[in-house]
């Protein structure tokens, strides 16, 4: 990519790291995984980046085949940015540096995540073992994006859309629900506090909310200590 700072190595690792190790280029990717967003949506997922460099961002991933511009058709008829068929093989290497970051001894816990990553972390999470036996579909409200959740046969398929005769429907903000999923908080004290809404069967949504155990963490070495 002219322009950009090279590693000179032939290595596939380092080439990788030239298309999407500069700063939220991954993240920039990570929001574009569940389809197509505008300009303004990456923003408001992304708090932190700055407008120029967003678009420096996006400008890097067209410029890598990562990332196409394309128009939402009528009436909408806006622009939006989507992954290409390559991009959309991100996919597995979000989802293992995440599982893989999920160790860390000192991953801060309690930080938001963007409604996207909060699904994201649900397909990497997801334990076969735990849901032995469960069967469920489950809609998830989460800031006004829906998403339909369906357990089956020890597999779990969580795409965007609204679920046809769901079990349940969850409504909340991805924090209440990342709370409660991986940070400890009992969710019949979320439901009695009203930071989650469940329209339905309840004991489904007590069982979904246990299918995401977080891994082991790695231990702590003395000089990190």
């Amino acid at each position: 990519m002219p322009g950009k700072r090279s590693y000179d190595d032939g290595c596939g690792t380092a080439h990788a790291l030239e298309l999407i190790g500069e700063r939220w280029a991954l993240l920039v990717a990570r929001e574009l995984m569940l389809g197509p967003r505008r300009f303004t949506d990456l923003r408001h997922a992304l708090p932190g980046i700055s407008p120029n460099v967003l678009t420096q961002r996006l400008q890097d991933l067209e410029e890598a085949s990562i990332v196409v511009r394309a128009a939402l058709p009528p009436p909408a008829s806006v622009k939006v940015y989507a992954l290409t068929e390559w991009g959309m093989e991100l996919e597995p290497l979000i989802r293992d540096i995440g599982r893989w970051a999920a160790r860390s001894p000192r991953k801060p816990m309690g930080l938001p995540m963007s409604v996207n990553s909060v699904i994201l972390s649900f397909r990497t999470m997801f334990s076969a073992d735990a849901a032995q036996g469960f069967a469920a579909k489950i809609e998830l409200l989460l800031n006004g994006q829906a998403f339909r959740a369906t357990i089956a046969k020890g597999r779990l398929t969580i795409v965007p859309g609204e679920a046809e005769d769901p079990d349940a429907v969850v409504t909340c903000d991805p924090s209440a629900l990342t709370y409660v999923v991986y940070g400890g908080r009992d969710l019949s004290d979320a439901l009695r506090a009203g930071e989650i809404a469940v329209d339905g069967d309840k004991a489904a949504v007590a069982r979904f909310v246990t299918l995401f155990p977080l891994p082991e963490k790695a231990p702590m070495t003395a000089a990190a200590g």
